[in-house]
C-alpha cells in the first residue's frame, strides 16, 4: 500500500525522478525520461504495479518498519534513512547520479550497529504495472527485457527469484557497504556499463555541492530556500532546458475524486514563474537553458501558442485513462497525458513576456529572437486580447473572461512598451500604450465589484478567484490602492480555511460546477503564499511573517511540498513535489526577507 503523499522523497538525475517512501520502498520511477512510462506504479495502484523495497527484514504477514530517520545529505538530492532494529541500525542511501550514460538508481545499504537482516525485493512491471517483463541472467548480470526497455540490476548480494519478484536477503555489520543499482538502456543496445556506486556517489555529492554554492539568498529562510531551488533543479529536464511541473502523474487534489492529472510537462506558466526564481537567486545558466527551450518550443508559431508542451517541446500531449490502476487511494482514474494542453489561456503570453522582461533586466545576453517573440505575442493579443478562454485553473467548464487572464495580457503589453522604451526593440509604441489603457480600463470597469470592493473571477460574475492576489504583484495597481486592498480582504474572508489557507476559487454549494468537474479541492499553497506576499505588500508584515511560517510547517519532514493540504484530512494532495508551490515560496521568503519581516 502507498504511503501518504508527504512520506516520500525525491530523489532524481534531472532527466526523471523516482519517489521512495519511508519504509524504503521506491513506488514512482519513470524510465528514461520524466514522462516515460514508470516501471515502478505502486504509487498509483498496489504492489502488483511495480516496487523496490529496501529496508529491514520483516515477516511476510507485517507491515515494513518504516525508518526512524531520514535526511537528504546536506545541500544535495542524496537520501539517506535509518532504521533501528532490535538487532542494530543500518543506514540506505538512495540517489540518482547526473546522467552521463545510462540511467541510474543506486542504493547503498550500510552497516551502523550490530548485524542486521535485510531484504531487497525487485518486482519491476513496466507500461506502468500492465507488462511483466522477461527477467533473465546476462553475463552474471540480471536484466529484465519487455519490449523496446531493458533495466539492469547489479549487486554483490546473492539473489533469487520467486513469485516474479528479484529478492536479495543478507545480514550487515559495522562497516560493511553493500550496494545495489538498476540501469536503464534501449533493449536492442548493448549491455550499459558496470555501475561504479561509490565514485558516482562522490561525484553526485560534489555536483550539489558545486550547483548550490551559486545561490545568491543568505537570509534567515535560507534552508527552506535551498531545499526549494534543489527541487526546482531536480525537476529540470537538462537536456533541453525545459521544467515539469511535477514528476507524477493522478496524484488527486481530493482523496477518492476524479481531480487527476498529468504534471510531467513544460506549463510556460510555471516555468516561467520558475525562471523569475533561479534569476532571482543567482542561477543564470538554467534561466539561459529556459529560454532557449521556450523558443525552440515556440518556434515560428507564437499565434499558436499552448499552455504546456512536452520537456523537448512536443506538442501534441494526447489525454488518456490507464483503467488498469485502481489509482492513489481509489482516487480514478489514472491519467496520462493532458488534454488542456490545447486550451486558451490568455495569462500565458503575460507570464512568458514577464519571464522574457525579467531576463532582460537581469542581464542575461541579448537574444534577438526572443525580442521578436515578444513582439509577435503581443500582435496576437492585439486581436485576441476580448476573448473569453479557459483561464489560469484551466476549467473544463465553458469559456469566460478571466480578470486574471485580462490582467496578464495587459503585462504582456506593459512589459513590452518597457522593451521598446529600453531601445532594444522597434514597436508600434503609441497603438501599443492604447491597448494598454483599453485593457486597464476594461478590467476596471467589467472585472470589479464596486458594492462589494472587490475583483471578481470574470466579467460579471460574484465568485473570487485567488489569482486576483497577483494584481498588485505584477503592478496593474499600487498596493496600496482601496481596490487591491479590498480584494485581498474579500479573498481571506470568502477564500481561507479554518487554519487560514487560500483556496484557489468556490467549488462547494451554489458555486459547484465553475470549473466543470464534481467534487472540492484542498487549500491551494501557491495561493497561500501569494496571500502571505500581499499582506507583506500592504503593510500587514507581522501576519505575512506567520502566514508563511504555518505554511512551511506543511512541508514533509525533508522540506518538499505537493500542490495542496487537504484542511480536513490535514494532508498535502495533488501532484508531488509541486514547482508552482516551490516558486512563491521562494518568492515569498525573498520578499519577507528584504522587509524585515521575519522572527529572531
Amino acid at each position: 500500500m502507498a504511503g501518504r503523499i508527504e512520506d516520500y522523497a525525491l530523489i532524481g538525475d534531472m532527466q526523471t525522478a523516482a519517489l521512495v517512501c519511508r519504509d524504503g520502498t521506491v513506488d514512482w520511477l519513470c524510465l528514461p525520461r520524466f514522462d516515460s512510462h514508470a516501471i515502478f506504479a505502486g504509487l498509483l495502484g498496489t504492489e502488483e504495479h511495480g516496487f523496490w523495497r529496501l529496508g529491514p527484514a520483516h515477516a511476510a504477514d507485517v507491515q515494513p518498519p518504516t525508518a526512524a530517520r531520514r535526511s537528504y545529505r546536506g545541500d544535495s538530492l542524496i537520501l539517506e534513512s535509518e532504521w533501528d532494529t532490535p538487532r542494530g541500525t543500518v543506514r540506505v542511501t538512495d540517489f540518482m547520479p547526473p546522467r552521463e550514460g545510462a540511467p541510474q538508481l543506486i542504493r547503498i545499504v550500510e552497516g551502523v550497529t550490530g548485524r542486521v537482516p535485510m531484504r531487497s525485493a525487485l518486482r519491476m512491471r513496466f507500461s506502468y504495472g500492465r507488462v511483466v517483463p522477461w527477467v533473465h541472467k546476462h553475463e552474471g548480470r540480471t536484466v529484465a527485457v519487455a519490449g523496446p526497455d531493458s533495466v539492469w540490476f547489479d549487486t554483490e548480494a546473492e539473489t533469487y527469484g520467486k513469485s516474479l519478484t528479484t529478492y536479495a536477503d543478507f545480514t550487515v555489520a559495522p562497516g560493511d557497504r553493500i550496494a545495489f543499482t538498476i540501469s536503464w538502456q534501449p533493449s536492442h543496445r548493448e549491455p550499459p556499463s558496470l555501475p561504479e556506486p561509490e565514485a558516482s556517489l562522490e561525484a553526485t555529492e560534489a555536483f550539489w555541492r558545486e550547483w548550490v554554492e551559486h545561490c545568491t539568498y543568505h537570509g534567515p529562510y535560507r534552508e527552506a530556500v535551498v531545499r526549494s531551488l534543489i527541487t526546482l533543479k531536480a525537476l529540470t529536464y537538462a537536456p533541453t532546458g525545459g521544467i515539469v511541473a511535477a514528476p507524477t502523474t493522478s496524484l488527486p487534489e481530493d482523496i477518492g475524486g476524479v481531480r487527476n492529472w498529468d504534471y510531467r510537462y513544460t506549463w510556460l506558466r510555471d516555468a516561467a514563474i520558475t525562471l523569475s526564481s533561479l534569476l532571482r537567486t543567482g542561477y543564470r545558466e538554467e534561466a539561459r537553458a529556459w529560454r532557449e527551450w521556450l523558443l525552440r518550443a515556440v518556434a515560428g508559431d507564437p499565434e499558436n501558442l499552448q499552455i504546456m508542451y512536452g520537456i523537448a517541446g512536443e506538442r501534441e500531449l494526447g489525454e488518456a485513462e490507464l483503467d488498469w490502476l485502481p489509482g492513489y487511494e481509489s482516487s480514478a482514474p489514472v491519467r496520462v497525458g493532458n488534454g488542456a494542453a490545447h486550451q486558451l489561456q490568455l495569462d500565458v503570453y503575460g507570464e512568458v513576456t514577464e519571464a522574457l522582461h525579467l531576463a532582460h533586466m537581469t542581464g542575461l545576453a541579448r537574444n534577438d529572437y526572443a525580442s521578436l517573440l515578444q513582439l509577435k505575442l503581443i500582435r496576437y493579443l492585439e486581436d485576441h486580447w476580448q476573448q473569453p478562454d479557459e483561464g489560469i485553473w484551466e476549467v473544463r467548464g465553458p469559456r469566460r473572461h478571466f480578470v486574471h487572464s485580462k490582467v496578464m495580457a495587459w503585462v504582456a503589453v506593459d512589459r513590452t512598451i518597457k522593451l521598446i522604451e529600453s531601445g532594444d526593440a522597434d514597436g508600434p509604441l503609441e497603438r501599443w500604450k492604447e491597448l494598454r489603457d483599453d485593457i486597464h480600463r476594461d478590467v476596471c470597469e467589467k472585472g470589479y465589484d464596486k458594492e462589494r470592493n472587490t475583483f471578481t473571477q470574470s466579467y460579471g460574475s460574484q465568485e473570487l478567484d485567488a489569482s486576483l492576489l497577483l494584481i498588485p504583484q505584477m503592478g496593474f495597481l499600487p498596493p496600496d490602492d482601496k481596490r487591491v486592498i479590498g480584494t485581498i480582504e474579500a479573498i481571506q474572508r470568502e477564500l481561507s480555511t479554518p487554519d487560514g489557507f487560500i483556496l484557489r476559487y468556490p467549488t462547494e454549494g451554489d458555486h459547484a460546477g465553475v470549473d466543470g468537474l464534481p467534487g472540492d479541492e484542498g487549500a491551494f499553497l501557491a495561493c497561500s503564499f501569494w496571500m502571505a506576499d500581499d499582506l507583506a505588500m500592504i503593510g500587514r508584515v507581522d501576519e505575512a511573517r506567520r502566514l508563511f511560517e504555518k505554511l512551511l510547517a506543511l512541508r514533509n519532514d525533508l522540506g518538499l511540498l505537493a500542490e495542496e493540504w487537504d484542511p480536513r484530512l490535514q494532508r498535502q494532495v495533488g501532484n508531488f513535489p509541486q514547482a508552482f508551490s516551490h516558486v512563491p515560496l521562494i518568492d515569498t521568503a525573498l520578499r519577507l526577507t528584504a522587509s524585515g519581516a521575519y522572527g529572531g
